[in-house]
């Protein structure tokens, strides 16, 4: 058997459906967000950029304060952790760190991971499997992350329709009562924009015997007064079992982790091969995330300009009869349904207009709702939107694309 060709036969095939990925070479630079300079291989040149799609949402990644917090611990403790959170690798930034998200989310305990995705793959390929003949219950849109997860547990598990309360509740009571449940689920839905409703999902988990667990990747340091998330917003966190989150978007750095009651945070750390077998992140790293969370735990002032940039957006691109998508959050996508005019658009954008917004195509969101989307910041100015939605409505006339498509 020819290996390579079989796997460049693979890659063609994503070229043909233009869903291969080409990344773009970016360098942030302090102090100039959300300007960038792009680095394009292709023709030898270096361009200035602004960036439309990241998930820094709030800017914290130039943060002087988180920057400080940062290089002191670099040279305090070193680049790197030195091993494993078994073998050496536990430092007093990863407890500090800990304890702080733990009492951000009001829960007993928190557990560090390398990433979200991590964390997601890691809670829940292990609590469920510790829990003989357990059941999950996962929304039809949760991430890849949670998808992975749920399938390693080696449970059961049913796929309830997006927020459809209806839906699970059908599939929860033809269910054993005494049967372990768990209902996973996300708060901010990130290619949509949606929000899930919590508190009537926590409910449905009360009345039969669900556990709870709340992705809020997309939403801590976004939502609630002290940025613990949509759920401190709603004001049912403490309904919620577990919860999950991020370093690595609103907070600008990277890493993740998952808060609840102290036996199940132990059982993962104890169980889960993810954890046990992964070098901890850099000690600086978790510095930088005590001093990002403790400021947005007591400043608004980030997340509230953000979030009047996304309504600003929201309503300059309806005025220009753009179409943008329902959306309750601050992620603003735009549909255009077909994703090799999806790649062309961004493209253009970049090439053209020096704006960067990465194509959203299938497997991430399904064929036909191939989008832009756009995450607007505090370091984005009501003039960067003008520019913005300028370039998109010329961007738009050139490709003859559909003014009337939103959903």
């Amino acid at each position: 058997m020819d290996y390579v060709k079989h796997f460049q036969a693979k890659i063609d095939e994503l070229k043909r459906d233009q869903r291969y990925r080409v990344f773009a070479n970016l360098a942030r630079s302090v102090g100039s967000f959300p300007q960038a300079t792009y680095h394009d291989g292709q023709i030898g040149a270096n361009r200035e950029v602004q960036v439309w799609c990241s998930n820094d949402y709030l800017g914290m990644g130039q943060s002087e304060m988180v920057l400080n917090a940062v290089q002191s611990a670099l040279w305090e403790c070193g680049a790197g952790a030195g091993g494993t959170r078994n073998i050496s690798g536990t430092n007093k930034y990863h407890v500090a760190l800990e304890q702080e998200l733990a009492s951000l989310h009001q829960k007993e305990l928190a557990l560090l991971f390398t990433s979200g995705y991590v964390a997601n793959q890691a809670a829940l390929s292990t609590l469920p499997r510790l829990l003989s003949d357990c059941v999950i219950l996962s929304d039809s849109r949760n991430h890849a992350s949670m998808i992975e997860g749920i399938r390693n547990s080696g449970c059961e598990k049913f796929i309830f329709q997006h927020n459809d309360l209806t839906h699970l509740e059908a599939i929860l009571r033809s269910l054993p009562r005494a049967r372990p449940k768990l209902i996973a689920f996300e708060s901010v839905y990130s290619m949509d924009g949606d929000i899930a409703p919590i508190s009537a999902i926590c409910d449905l988990a009360d009345s039969f015997g669900a556990m709870t667990y709340l992705d809020e990747v997309h939403a801590v340091g976004m939502y609630g007064r002290r940025g613990a998330g949509i759920a401190e917003r709603d004001e049912c966190m403490d309904r919620v079992t577990l919860i999950e989150g991020t370093l690595g978007k609103a907070y600008g750095l990277v890493g993740g982790y998952v808060a609840g009651p102290s036996a199940m945070i132990d059982s993962i750390r104890s169980f889960a091969p993810s954890f046990i077998f992964t070098t901890a992140i850099p000690p600086y790293i978790a510095a930088g995330a005590i001093a990002s969370i403790r400021h947005l735990m007591h400043s608004a002032a980030e997340r509230e300009l953000q979030q009047q940039r996304a309504v600003e957006l929201k309503h300059t691109l309806r005025a220009a009869g753009l179409p943008v998508m329902p959306s309750t959050s601050h992620i603003v996508p735009v549909l255009i349904g077909d994703a090799r005019r999806c790649k062309q658009a961004s493209d253009i954008l970049l090439d053209k207009y020096r704006i960067y917004i990465q194509p959203i195509n299938y497997p991430t969101v399904p064929r036909g709702t191939e989008r832009l989307r756009i995450t607007p910041t505090p370091c984005h100015s009501t003039s960067d939107i003008d520019d913005l939605v300028e370039a998109l409505l010329a961007v738009w006339r050139d490709l003859e694309l559909d003014f009337n498509n939103a959903r």
